[in-house]
């Protein structure tokens, strides 16, 4: 926008749950800008301080509740409008394939940084031996475990004997979790019954995000570790 850097006013915070929830992302300073919305006549222009921040996103800026409230903004998310209300009724229309673009351009962005966090994670946890398997059951090719090389022999043995004869502990599939006794443990919310109950808003996912959490739910219905409520 060629904004000399020098209009920038220090601020020192941290913006809490801003793109990765799990990155801290610190502000680079606030600017003020006059801003435009409709087009004319029915126009508003408006001085609104911004947070600059030094991260990727498919948005150059993000306009929030508090300056729609100045504005005295209706926003309609159906019909892609910003309604004026302060001198007159005048709108400002979206772009729905500008909109379309810049969340699949966020999608991709956090697919990207998953896949990077995934890489970065299988350096830190690879084991400094190799492992020998260990097949737990004959009948089933997938009952497996792995034992380090550097085990002394005979405890590898004792081990792997040990490990067979106890099998049922391992959980390979939602049907072999059987869960706990309540008269051992169980598991409450301690909310007040005097509140009435809250449905979240959807979360929208990416595409193969979506589709693992569909059969990951679909496991916990079929052995009743879910149900659907309305």
């Amino acid at each position: 926008m060629r904004i000399d850097k020098e209009r920038l006013l220090p601020l020192d915070m941290l913006l809490v749950r801003f793109g990765d929830t799990k990155k801290k992302v610190f502000l680079v300073g606030t600017i003020a800008l006059l801003v435009t919305i409709g087009t004319y006549p029915q126009q508003l222009t408006k001085e609104v301080s911004f947070l600059v921040v030094d991260y990727s996103s498919a948005y150059n800026a993000i306009i929030g509740r508090p300056t729609l409230n100045a504005w005295r903004a209706a926003m309609s998310m159906y019909h892609l409008l910003v309604i004026s209300t302060e001198y007159r009724i005048g709108e400002a229309c979206g772009d729905q394939m500008a909109a379309r673009k810049c969340y699949i351009a966020m999608l991709e962005m956090d697919d990207h940084l998953q896949v990077l966090n995934i890489e970065e994670r299988r350096v830190t946890v690879e084991p400094i031996d190799d492992l020998d398997v260990i097949s737990l059951e004959d009948n089933y090719l997938g009952w497996i475990t792995r034992i380090s090389t550097q085990t002394d022999p005979s405890i590898c043995k004792e081990l792997a004997l040990f490990l067979k004869n106890n099998q049922d502990v391992f959980a390979w599939s939602h049907v072999d979790m059987l869960g706990i006794n309540p008269n051992i443990m169980v598991h409450k919310l301690n909310v007040s019954s005097s509140f009435p109950l809250v449905r979240q808003k959807k979360r929208v996912f990416a595409q193969k995000r979506d589709k693992a959490i569909v059969e990951e739910i679909c496991k916990l219905l079929e052995v009743d570790f879910i149900r659907e409520v309305y």
